[in-house]
C-alpha cells in the first residue's frame, strides 16, 4: 500500500522538522515502518502472496540499513527514534 502525500507530510513534519524534509534518515525510517506495517497486515489475510512477502523482506532490510547508519552516526537520535516508533531494538 502506498503512502498518501498527506501522510508523508505528517511523518516528515513529525520526524524531520518540516513537511518538505522527506530525505532525512528519521523520516525515511518512519515511512518504511508505515509501509512495513501495512504489508504485514495485508499478509495476515493473504498468506500466499509471495510477491508482497519478498517486497516486505526488502523493505525490512532497507530499514535495517538506515537504522545501522543512524546508530553509527548519532546514537541519541537512533535511541529516540526506536522508542518513538516502538521498534524492538
Amino acid at each position: 500500500m502506498a503512502l498518501t502525500s498527506e501522510r508523508i507530510k505528517e511523518l516528515a513534519s513529525e520526524f524531520g522538522g518540516t513537511a518538505t524534509n522527506t530525505g532525512n534518515t528519521e523520516v525515511q525510517v518512519a515511512m518504511l515502518s508505515e509501509r512495513i506495517s501495512a504489508m504485514t497486515a495485508h499478509l495476515k489475510t493473504q498468506k500466499k502472496d509471495k510477491v508482497t512477502e519478498l517486497s516486505l523482506i526488502k523493505l525490512v532490510g532497507q530499514r535495517k540499513s538506515f537504522l545501522k547508519y543512524l546508530a553509527k552516526n548519532d546514537i541519541n537520535k537512533y535511541r529516540a527514534l526506536i522508542a518513538k516508533l516502538g521498534l524492538r531494538k
